[in-house]
Formats: C-alpha cells, sequence, structure tokens
C-alpha cells in the first residue's frame, strides 16, 4: 500500500486502523493526492476535519521508504511549525502513534520546555521535529538545529503564525532551509490578509480547499443572548446549569478574565478547569485530561484552546463577550459539533454588541439565532426532567443497601423519601438562585 495508490502507505494505514479510522477525510484523501505533484500547497479546511493525520500522512510518503520505515538521516528532513506548545505538544503524540513500527524519530521543540534536554534529544537524532517558532529559532541559532536537509515544512495553524507576530522567527527558519524545500500551509481559516502573506511566502501555491470536510463545524448551533451590564456572570452560570453539558469551554478574552469567571463559577459548585498561558505547561495538561476525561464537565480559557487542540468530547461552547474576529468565532465554535457530532455554542453579548456579533457570524458562514437566557423557573423544570432520569432511580442490583432501604420505606413516608432525595439531588448541584 503506499502514497501512489490514493491510500496512505501500509504501516500508517495498519496504525489509522487500530485507532478505529475506516476511512480517510476530505482533507486527508485531497492532501495525499496532491502530494505527487510538485510544488507548494496551502490547504484550507474547516476545524475538526482531520488536518493535523493529513500532514502527517504528507509527511510519511515523504519519509518512508518502500519496506514502509523511515531511513535514518544524519538531520531532520521534516519541519513542523505550529504557534503554541500544546499545540506542538498535541502533534507530537498524534505524530507517535501515526508512526508508530515505521522508525521514525520525533521530537518536539518548545519554550516552556527544558533548554538542555531539547538539546540533547536533537543530537541523538530526529528524523521530523515539531515545534513552536521561538524555541526552534533558539535551536537554529545554536547550532543545535540543522535544517539543512529539511524537504518538507508544514505550517499549522498558518493565519495565525503568518499575522500575529510569529514572522522575524519564522523567517529566520526559513532561511535556514534549502532552496529545494516544499511548503505546505494548513489552516481553518484563510483571510485575505493571512492569505496574501501566504502567496508571498510560496507564490506559486496551488489552494486545496476543503469546504464539506467531514467533521466541519456545520453541526453546531450558534445561538446568541444579550444580557445587561454586570450580569454576564449570572447568565453563564445559569446556561452551564441549564445545558448541563458532559464537557464545556467557556472562552474569555484575556488570562485575567478566565481567573476571575473561573473563580467565581468554583464558589458557585461547578466543577472547573482553566487554561490560558499563565499556566505552567503540566497545568495545562492536567487541565485538557480532565476535560478530555470528563471528571471536571467545565473549561474556562482563554483563545489557547481555540485553535487546533484535540477536544472531541466539548458538546457546548460559550463566548463570554465577542471574539476579536469572525475567524475566532469560527475557531471556538469548532471546538464543539466535532467528527459528526452536534454541538452548540452561545455568544454571550451586551445589546449594544448585537449587530457585530450578527455581522461576525454572517462573515464566519454561522446562522445565529438569538434567545432569552433561561430564567429560574426553566432551571428547575430542567432540574426536574434530570431528576427523573436519574440512573440511580433505575433498577437495583442484588446487593443494593437491601436491609436499609427496607428500614427507610417502614421509617418514613413516601413524600419524606421523594423529598430528601430532591434536596439530595438539588445539593450536588451549582447553587441556585444564582
Amino acid at each position: 500500500m503506499s502514497s501512489s495508490s490514493g491510500l496512505p502507505p501500509a504501516p500508517l494505514a495498519r496504525n489509522l486502523a487500530a485507532r478505529g479510522f475506516s476511512s480517510l477525510t476530505s482533507v486527508q484523501s485531497a492532501v495525499l493526492e496532491a502530494m505527487p505533484q510538485p510544488g507548494d500547497l496551502l490547504v484550507c479546511a474547516p476545524t475538526g476535519s482531520g488536518k493535523t493525520l493529513a500532514f502527517g500522512i504528507a509527511i510519511a510518503a515523504r519519509l518512508l521508504g518502500h519496506a514502509g520505515e523511515v531511513v535514518p538521516g544524519e538531520a531532520p528532513r521534516a519541519l513542523v511549525v505550529v504557534p503554541t506548545r500544546d499545540l506542538a505538544a498535541q502533534v507530537h503524540r498524534e505524530f507517535l502513534w501515526l508512526f508508530a513500527g515505521t522508525g521514525a524519530r520525533i521530537a518536539c521543540c518548545t519554550g516552556g520546555t527544558e533548554l538542555q534536554a531539547e538539546r540533547a534529544m536533537l543530537a541523538a537524532g530526529a528524523d521530523m521535529v515539531v515545534g513552536t517558532p521561538g524555541r526552534l529559532r533558539d535551536h537554529v541559532e545554536a547550532g543545535a538545529l540543522r535544517l539543512g536537509e529539511v524537504g518538507l515544512l508544514v505550517l499549522d495553524e498558518a493565519d495565525d503564525l503568518l499575522t500575529k507576530g510569529f514572522r522575524p522567527d519564522l523567517d529566520r527558519i526559513l532561511a535556514a532551509l534549502p532552496r529545494e524545500r516544499r511548503l505546505l500551509l494548513f489552516s481553518a481559516t484563510m483571510p485575505p490578509r493571512a492569505e496574501e502573506l501566504a502567496r508571498r511566502l510560496c507564490a506559486g501555491a496551488r489552494m486545496v480547499a476543503v469546504h464539506d470536510a467531514d467533521g466541519a463545524p456545520g453541526g453546531v448551533a450558534l445561538q446568541g443572548v444579550t444580557v445587561p451590564p454586570g450580569s454576564e456572570r449570572a447568565v453563564i452560570a445559569r446556561l452551564l446549569r441549564y445545558h448541563a453539558a458532559g464537557a464545556a469551554l467557556v472562552f474569555c478574552p484575556r488570562r485575567a478574565a478566565v481567573t476571575e469567571l473561573a473563580d467565581w463559577l468554583a464558589g458557585r459548585g461547578f466543577r472547573i478547569v482553566s487554561l490560558s498561558g499563565a499556566l505552567s505547561r503540566a497545568e495545562r495538561e492536567a487541565a485538557l485530561a480532565g476535560l478530555r476525561a470528563g471528571s471536571v464537565p467545565v473549561c474556562v480559557a482563554t483563545d489557547l484552546a481555540a485553535r487546533g487542540l484535540d477536544l472531541p468530547n466539548v458538546d457546548l461552547v460559550i463566548h463570554a463577550g465577542m471574539p476579536q474576529s469572525p475567524e475566532a468565532l469560527l475557531h471556538r465554535c469548532g471546538r464543539t459539533g466535532r467528527a459528526g457530532r452536534s454541538g452548540l455554542a452561545i455568544l454571550v453579548v451586551g445589546a449594544a454588541e448585537r449587530a457585530k456579533a450578527e455581522r461576525f457570524a454572517r462573515r464566519a458562514g454561522l446562522a445565529l439565532e438569538w434567545r432569552d437566557a433561561p430564567d429560574e423557573a426553566a432551571l428547575l423544570a430542567r432540574d426536574h426532567e434530570r431528576m427523573l432520569k436519574d440512573p440511580a432511580l433505575g433498577p437495583a442490583g442484588p446487593a443494593d443497601h437491601a436491609g436499609i432501604i427496607a428500614r427507610l420505606i417502614a421509617a418514613h413516608s413516601p413524600e419524606a423519601l421523594a423529598r430528601a432525595y430532591a434536596r439530595l439531588w438539588r445539593a450536588l448541584r451549582p447553587v441556585l438562585p444564582i
């Protein structure tokens, strides 16, 4: 099985199948078909469409030999540049299982990691390197990372890398690459300014645009809620309580706002983690692990969590205020409704921002429906629905506290037991009224 057959190389095909991937997504197929033809690529596909595996397969098509193994070299032959260390760590994890059994040596270089440990890893040999621009530049300038044999450069979240202050680091990295190298730019959105810069970087590049990608945020319903000044937190708490999603992301514009809202919600009984650049790498990885595992249902985050991170089970996204751009709105909403699942995103904005919200939604290609925030009566009604469906009320097991149950029934009326159960059930939920 080879890339020329329209399928990934055999070792990758086996690894994909072992992970439950029965077929390639639209963007993966499109990239694989484009790879045999020369030239740079601009790949634009919706969030959640499988872009990480797409460029992993593209790298494999270039690095793997006929036996399905990577022939070790003296220097890296593929380089993946991403804007954040969290995304770099995620890409590295994905590559470790994707390239399992190929002998590929994969290094990850990011800020916040011990510099000497990374240099020792690079000195031991790497076939491909994943990293953030600043740390990669440090290694290049120190002579620890030699890019003279890199034949394939991938820029993931390319619109961010080209427009958010990374360009000096990128220019230094590009200057260290050989003249004969291939450049692949991947992004969920490519606004005009980013596309202009991309075209300058790789003149003559072909655009691979996938609009109907598998797992795109077409399954996301976008709602808007207008709130009077000073009531934003209470409305967000009501929305979290009303929808009671298995996993929810609440986006705030700044680090300080993340901390304030997370503390406020935690004080009202919500199980919360936060995610921002103010946390250490270990703290951020622990927060993401809790959200992925379902042990913590709510994550309050900056836009650090809006791009690239694999959070497959997020059911609800709440925007605590307007995003910075329609592209940011699209990336945030793309954290839910992934891999064919449905999802809900809610904009919580002041009345004065309603027109702006509608404009952003149109430009992002999302239908926006305005709703009222749930009031206390709606919250209580939703509570009652869930209480009646509580699995704890299902059939009892053979040794399910039979003795104490008989004593409770003998000592108390059905009404008293029901009242006690309702009180206990409500006591485990965040405080009402909020």
